[in-house]
């Protein structure tokens, strides 16, 4: 079982534990498995070459979410060479249905549902509490090489991140 962190990160001021390690610019971004809308199995390599921007939401259903998946949505459409991934705990279909109906088609939405290896290798993965299994909000801008050139975990996961320091990492 990964290590939890406390006090890091709260929920309308109340802290939430946090599964895995806490990342830090200039580190290796962990590998993963994740599932597209599609169904199929996405990991770091499928974007490889590219910079990512990462963006872990709790849930796609929820206002602060919402926002900022909008919101990273019309800031990709002038992006180049590079990739805005959002992930939550959501299932597939349900993104499907959130970026249908929001026309969000410049990101990826991508679901940890079937484990929590995600959530725990990049340190946002909740455990306990009314948000138990959801993941944290944080971003990470990784490099085509594979480094972690930005990290922000925001500190109240009811606010939205720091959509221009994000950005400044990927290069925009």
């Amino acid at each position: 079982m990964a290590d939890i962190r406390s006090g890091a990160v709260t929920l309308k001021g109340n802290p939430v534990d946090l599964a895995g390690p806490e990342l830090k610019a200039g580190d290796a971004a962990p590998d993963f498995t994740l599932q597209s809308q599609g169904l199929e199995d996405v990991n770091l390599a499928s974007s490889a070459g590219k910079t990512r921007i990462i963006a872990t939401v709790p849930s796609l259903d929820t206002s602060t979410c919402h926002t900022e998946t909008k919101t990273f949505n019309e800031k990709a459409s002038s992006l180049v060479d590079t990739e805005v991934l959002v992930v939550s705990m959501d299932l597939p279909f349900g993104q499907k249905r959130w970026c249908g109906a929001e026309g969000a088609d410049n990101i990826t939405t991508l679901s940890g549902h079937r484990c929590t290896g995600f959530g725990e290798s990049y340190g946002v993965l909740i455990k306990g509490g009314p948000l138990d299994r959801c993941l944290a909000r944080a971003v990470f801008v990784i490099d085509g090489d594979g480094t972690l050139k930005h990290v922000e975990y925001v500190s109240e996961i009811a606010n939205e991140p720091d959509y221009d320091a994000a950005l400044a990492a990927a290069g925009a």
